[in-house]
């Protein structure tokens, strides 16, 4: 597979995050660690059929540590994501979530056979204003509390570590992202039940919702993600995940729940312009 290609293939998990937002609002009232248990066990199930197409003795040759790795890793970003959001509901926290993009980018840098030059960082600051423009506008009250900030940046923390150190690990089959699904949905599963009331979707609609999530934004997104990580250009990626709450918001508007504005012309700019920058600059090194 080549390089581009993977770099496609992992922003098509982009695509897919850009409809979290959307399907977590119809997914109401079903508590945090139950979605998260319900979805991930949806794409545990896209993960056995990923993996039935080379059969399961690919699984076998993987380390402990590395079902470990990923598995805490997807457990722990959505536990810290879910916990911000309740200590701390405002646009301050969204924002703070929203840097595992840019920590992508900047800790790539250290990885062997990677450099990170003064476009990549210019880039992924001006795709970062982009992104704080959709996530201001989108929630615009403040008060959030320091422990739910602090939560917050240790979510975006997280999922840039799990990211670069999936890159680190490019030896290991993708299809150990099944695994790393289903301890998650089980692991989701006992803390929900140590700790929430257990309330169903309302309606199809409600339905729909856990079903597209699992499906797609926390379900295949993984594997396509772990794929562009793995073989793609990590630095484009991680700049180009900032479309993600630009895309978010235009399906929100799209379904009537947020309004056009000024803003996501203005973010949308931004986060074109930085993108296009960190890919220039990605171009010119592998030509050089």
């Amino acid at each position: 597979m080549s390089r581009n290609r993977a770099t496609m293939i992992g922003f098509s998990a982009v695509l897919m995050w850009s409809f979290l937002a959307l399907f977590t609002i119809g997914s109401a009232p079903v508590p945090p660690f139950l979605l998260n248990a319900l979805c991930f066990a949806i794409g545990g199930g896209i993960g056995l059929i990923w993996t039935a197409r080379r059969g399961f003795g690919v699984l076998r040759g993987v380390s402990w540590r590395v079902y470990a790795f990923g598995s805490l890793a997807l457990f722990g970003y959505h536990a810290l994501y879910f916990t911000a959001f309740r200590l701390a509901p405002s646009a301050e926290t969204g924002l703070i979530a929203y840097l595992w993009p840019l920590f992508i980018v900047l800790l790539s840098g250290l990885l062997p056979g990677e450099r990170l030059g003064l476009l990549h960082v210019l880039g992924a600051l001006m795709a970062f204003a982009g992104a704080a423009l959709i996530v201001l506008q989108r929630s615009p009250s403040g008060g959030a509390s320091a422990a739910g900030l602090g939560l917050a940046f240790l979510c975006a923390l997280a999922w840039a570590g799990y990211s670069v150190g999936s890159k680190r690990l490019g030896a290991v089959p993708t299809e150990s992202v099944t695994v790393f699904c289903l301890v998650t949905a089980l692991l989701s599963l006992a803390v929900h039940l140590a700790i929430e009331p257990t309330l169903l979707p309302i309606g199809a609609f409600g339905w729909f919702s856990v079903l597209a999530l699992g499906l797609g934004p926390v379900g295949l997104a993984f594997f396509t993600w772990d794929i562009g990580m793995k073989r793609g250009d990590i630095q484009l990626l991680g700049v180009a995940s900032y479309a993600a709450p630009l895309l978010s918001t235009l399906a929100l508007v799209a379904a009537g729940i947020a309004e056009p504005s000024v803003a996501i012309l203005a973010a949308a700019v931004l986060i074109t312009a930085g993108a296009a920058l960190a890919a220039w600059a990605s171009a010119k090194g592998a030509s050089c």
